[in-house]
């Protein structure tokens, strides 16, 4: 408990020492992220029940499903920026009250096309909103040691939220139905608001401390350029365009992205999104494919965390290579181990796959970075879209595979392809890139 206590010099009484706020920002920002993973969690438990309603095609439901990811990923550059102008607290806790109505709201549709504003543009604006343009921003600004850890914890909110939602949503989904399943996420998403409210401060300044582990160096810097950059700050498109306009320059930005749309294709768009339905097409009942993904859920919640250790202590380059080739070697693996009842074998995938789901996150954002300095929050937004663009072609070219082979093998296997790529682009990123000139504050 020591390492999470306000650092103070030697002679101060421990009665006076306290846990660092940064701390505390961390743990709102974890439930904000547990409540925009509540809805994130859901959707593959939906997919067969609006098709059996409705009668919408798998392809179009696929389609309304990566219309959220891909918008999911693109606000997220601009989110970042969104947060150095109005502040995180006031964008967070607006990002989740959308997620509540986008979410509230489905439950009056009748047409595919409000599936697709509702489902696809309102929640993916507000959990874009949030997502890792939050985590890159919360741990730069109020972290300087432990910032892997941190990342690692911050980034497994979302394995969290997978793993408390999607038992109780496939449960409800499967006694009650859809609606109130959407319901259900609604208020979770509604209950984290006053959590924000109350515990997330802007910056470590706001509450009178240095970042956890900095000292004065570490703040008068930030402090100088937010004085010399004040006019760039009323545009928020701007400021995200021009951090864009300076990766492009770097090589490493390009093999990230590269890296990171892989991934996003492997996990979001192709596991989560279309596990339950190809688990359901062997004759897997919905509740335990979803408590199957629960299980990812918490296995991932180990990897994300240990993930996050090793990347303070190992070259991140090597983290992603060797998870990414992981990752190629359980999906290669899944099609056998489909069947109508759970097998040892397909539970070892489940622990194998977990530990890997998104244990990407803390080094690709090490890296970023290394390479991008304090404009590192708004250019990891920008490799996060790239993530969910991933995401969005992989969700629907899964659906179109399933709609026109009557199996989801395919797709399986080319995930497993593309991996192989992710590690080979990884391992080709330079070991220490200089760092760009800073085009937004941290």
């Amino acid at each position: 408990m020591s390492d999470l206590r306000d650092p103070a010099p030697a002679d101060v009484p421990a009665r006076r020492r306290r846990i660092h706020p940064a701390w505390w920002a961390a743990g709102a920002t974890f439930l904000a992220l547990l409540g925009a993973a509540g809805f994130r969690s859901t959707p593959g438990v939906m997919v067969e029940p609006l098709h059996a309603e409705f009668g919408w095609s798998i392809g179009a439901i696929s389609f309304a499903l990566s219309v959220n990811l891909a918008l999911f990923g693109l606000t997220a550059p601009f989110a970042a920026a969104l947060m150095e102008r109005f502040g995180v607290r006031r964008v967070v806790s607006g990002a989740l009250v959308m997620v509540a109505i986008g979410s509230g709201l489905t439950v009056f549709m009748t047409s595919v096309w409000q599936l697709v504003l509702l489902w696809g543009v309102v929640v993916g604006l507000g959990t874009g909103s949030m997502a890792m343009a939050l985590v890159a921003t919360v741990v730069g600004r109020w972290f300087v040691t432990r910032r892997g850890l941190v990342s690692g914890i911050l980034t497994a909110a979302t394995a969290t939220g997978q793993l408390i939602f999607l038992p109780l949503i496939a449960a409800i989904v499967t006694t009650d139905g859809w609606r109130p399943a959407a319901l259900t996420v609604s208020a979770g998403a509604l209950v984290v608001v006053p959590v924000v409210l109350l515990m997330l401060r802007d910056r470590p300044s706001d509450a009178g401390v240095l970042p956890y582990g900095g000292t004065a160096e570490d703040v008068v810097p930030a402090a100088l350029e937010r004085s010399s950059t004040a006019p760039a700050r009323s545009g928020v498109a701007a400021m995200a365009v021009t951090a864009l306009g300076t990766a492009v320059r770097v090589r490493t930005f390009w093999l990230l992205v590269g890296g990171f749309f892989i991934c996003g294709a492997t996990t979001a768009g192709l596991v989560q999104s279309h596990f339950v339905p190809a688990a359901h097409d062997h004759g897997m009942p919905a509740t335990t494919a979803a408590g199957l993904l629960a299980v990812v859920g918490i296995f991932d919640l180990v990897g994300t965390v240990a993930s996050g250790w090793l990347t303070d202590r190992y070259d991140p380059r090597v983290l992603l290579a060797v998870y990414y080739g992981l990752r190629a070697v359980s999906l290669a693996l899944l099609p056998p181990l489909f069947g109508s009842d759970i097998n040892a074998s397909m539970f070892a995938f489940v622990i194998f796959y977990g530990l890997d789901w998104v244990a990407t996150v803390p080094p690709t954002l090490a890296l970023c970075r290394a390479a991008f300095g304090p404009s590192a929050p708004m250019v990891f937004g920008w490799i996060f879209a790239s993530h969910q663009l991933g995401a969005a072609f992989a969700a629907l070219v899964a659906g179109l595979v399933r709609d026109a082979l009557g199996s989801y093998d395919a797709a399986w296997f080319g995930g497993a392809v593309l991996c192989v790529v992710a590690a080979v682009l990884s391992i080709a990123i330079r070991r220490s890139p200089a760092p760009a000139p800073a085009s937004a504050p941290v």
